[in-house]
């Protein structure tokens, strides 16, 4: 999103050119600069307004930030361990409010209902939905929505005045800290290479040797994003080639994703895929989903690797595989342990399911679990629960017949796969066998030679980014 990339850049031009305070104020120089900056950027007249409105000039804009830790993947990028709400009023930013989101819960009002989704019920006990769960949704709209109203629900700081929601994973602050170097906050040095581990430490472990009572625990975010702010003004121009290429992979890659209620801005997200949206699409989509529950931080020891394959049948439908396979790389320690997941994977409507291996009823056991079926978003979706053991391997692999829909398309001699990348994931391996039962022509990407003048398309790659497949038939 242009017009959030802009908030960093404004913030830091306007603070270097801070010379006379009351103009300042008054918020004149900011919009100045923005107009100036808005006409390098784009031509466009109605985008340049909205770069005003993004920023609060024409009324004030207040941002619900999640912080999304991907040590821990959600459905919405990573469980939401703290949140902060920011004010943005005539391209001032203003932050009212940094804390952890178990606070917010456990001082929350029961005097509404709050159901949480059955796979949180059963295999956390989990009796009410609070806001720091409310990310199920792998649709980053529909999860603001639903956050943004448990938060008003738990009466949250400005609840009334959200305008928009901006997830960030500590991936980007690695990054930011890549550009700048190490940060220091509370005497605690925190580098790229330390920065997600230090803070994991800090919030659950020490801050009882700083002698801080368990509410102040996630006090250290609060400082640190304070800090982190000073000094992307303070250098914001020395480094903005490094900052705008991280902000457009950042964007890309899915460790920033926003939603907005203005529907001009969101539309506007959306046309640049910077709003972590379920894609929707006329031919073949494929999302993988998974949920850590009660895993601690184990998702940054686990590699993941899926593959998708399909082939015809002697009845005309074509039977597809989709397979997860997980490798366990930690032990157990404070922070890693086994993986236990709520997997589920997003398919087009109409996907009939066949069968589910490496499903389990709980982790340790060799009984199977249940397999949940539903439709969100207009995707057929498939879901269970499986575990893998420290040091381990383990797979979970669906069964099913493709959407008729997709049949279709192939017998018309054309096929398009979008494979989505889950939010917050960092480039899981991804291997395409499709076998279409009859010649392929031409393909984008296109193989490797030695694969070349056959019925399958193999290709081999990673889920850093969304990744768009088209294959021509005859």
């Amino acid at each position: 999103m242009r017009k959030y990339i802009l908030l960093l850049l404004v913030v830091g031009l306007v603070a270097g050119a801070l010379t006379l305070r009351s103009w300042y104020r008054s918020g004149k120089l900011q919009s100045v600069v923005v107009e100036q900056v808005s006409k390098k950027i784009t031509s466009n007249v109605n985008e340049s307004n909205l770069i005003q409105k993004v920023l609060g000039f024409s009324q004030p804009q207040t941002y619900l930030i999640l912080f999304l830790n991907n040590t821990e993947i959600r459905p919405g990028g990573g469980f939401i361990g703290a949140y902060g709400v920011v004010r943005v009023n005539k391209g001032m930013p203003e932050i009212l409010k940094v804390e952890g989101t178990e606070i917010l819960d456990n001082r929350s009002p029961q005097d509404f209902p709050s159901v949480p989704p059955e796979p949180l019920q059963k295999y956390l006990s989990i009796k009410r939905w609070g806001f720091r769960d409310s990310n199920w949704s792998p649709d980053f709209a529909s999860s603001s929505i639903k956050g943004m109203d448990l938060f008003k629900k738990e009466r949250g700081t400005a609840a009334e005045d959200i305008t928009g929601v901006i997830g960030i994973t500590p991936t980007l602050l690695e990054e930011v800290l890549k550009i700048g170097g190490p940060i220091t906050v509370n005497g605690q040095v925190f580098t790229a290479e330390n920065f997600t581990e230090k803070l994991e430490y800090e919030v659950e472990f020490g801050y009882a040797d700083q002698g801080l009572h368990f509410d102040e625990r996630k006090k250290v975010l609060a400082d640190l994003t304070h800090a982190l702010m000073a000094r992307i003004r303070g250098d914001i121009l020395k480094h903005w080639s490094q900052y705008w290429a991280l902000s457009q992979r950042m964007l890309a890659e899915k460790h920033i994703i926003a939603y907005s209620t203005d529907p001009e801005t969101q539309s506007v997200l959306l046309a640049k895929n910077w709003a972590g949206e379920m894609k929707q699409t006329s031919g073949d989509y494929l999302l993988w989903v998974d949920a850590n529950l009660a895993a601690l931080k184990t998702d940054k020891v686990m590699d993941r690797e899926l593959s998708y394959s399909f082939a015809p049948t002697t009845s005309g439908r074509y039977i597809a595989t989709v397979k997860m396979k997980y490798t366990n790389k930690g032990t157990f320690t404070k922070f890693t342990t086994r993986y236990r997941t709520y997997a589920r994977v997003f398919l087009p409507a109409g996907s009939q399911f066949v069968s589910v291996l490496g499903s389990m009823k709980k982790d340790r056991t060799t009984e199977p679990g249940v397999v949940d079926q539903g439709v969100e978003n207009g995707k057929q979706w498939f879901g269970t629960f499986t575990s893998i053991e420290p040091g381990k391997t383990g797979e979970l692999v669906w069964q099913f017949y493709l959407s008729p829909t997709v049949v279709e398309k192939i017998k018309k001699n054309s096929y398009n796969l979008f494979v989505q990348k889950q939010a917050g994931t960092i480039a899981s391996g991804l291997t395409l066998d499709l076998n279409f039962g009859k010649n392929i022509s031409s393909a984008e990407p296109g193989e490797v030679k030695t694969d070349l003048g056959n019925q399958i398309y193999n290709y081999k790659t990673d889920l850093r980014l969304d990744r768009d497949f088209k294959v021509n038939l005859n």
